[in-house]
């Protein structure tokens, strides 16, 4: 009974037999209604000006324009510094000199924490490459060491209450009976 009843329900649905129960008011047009369109919105005009430079395009010269043996050669050249300042116990110096034709020499010194100088005299040429010669003036010195103050020589760990020593007697004979 309960499939027949089904079955008679579905037709019904299916004849478009059924139809919903007026509320008291028409919808005018249906969201399933292909004559609704949404709004359109068109693009709004631009409210900038155009951004161009304030300068003018820079001009290019060809690579031919330039004198290239300007760069190429190398020069003659030579230079010193030195820094020595007292309070801060900074002495340094620096020397080189170029021939012009790759052969560079020069030296420089730096004074070590040890209290010692290193002086390091090289040359430099495209046979041979870099060779250093490194020397030392005067003799390291060391700070003597002292320990601080809070260096203690008990232990850290607390002391406790020994125990008593314990005395053995020597036991006393079992009486006889």
């Amino acid at each position: 009974m309960k499939v027949f009843v089904f079955a008679a329900l579905v037709a019904v649905v299916a004849a478009g037999g059924y139809h919903q129960p007026q509320h008291g008011y028409k919808q005018e047009k249906s969201y399933m209604d292909s004559s609704y369109s949404a709004p359109h919105y068109s693009a709004p005009a631009p409210h900038y000006k155009e951004n161009k430079p304030a300068y003018h395009q820079p001009e290019y010269k060809s690579a031919d324009y330039y004198d290239k043996k300007s760069y190429d050669v190398p020069s003659p050249y030579h230079f010193a510094w030195e820094v020595k300042d007292d309070y801060t116990y900074n002495d340094y110096a620096h020397q080189e000199s170029s021939d012009g034709k790759g052969y560079v020499s020069g030296s420089y010194k730096t004074l070590l924490p040890d209290g010692r100088t290193q002086i390091v005299t090289y040359k430099a040429d495209d046979y041979s490459g870099y060779v250093a010669d490194v020397k030392y003036e005067g003799y390291a010195k060391y700070p003597e060491y002292t320990p601080s103050g809070s260096y203690h020589k008990t232990p850290s760990y607390p002391e406790y209450n020994k125990a008593p020593a314990v005395k053995y007697e020597k036991p006393y004979a079992a009486a006889k009976y």
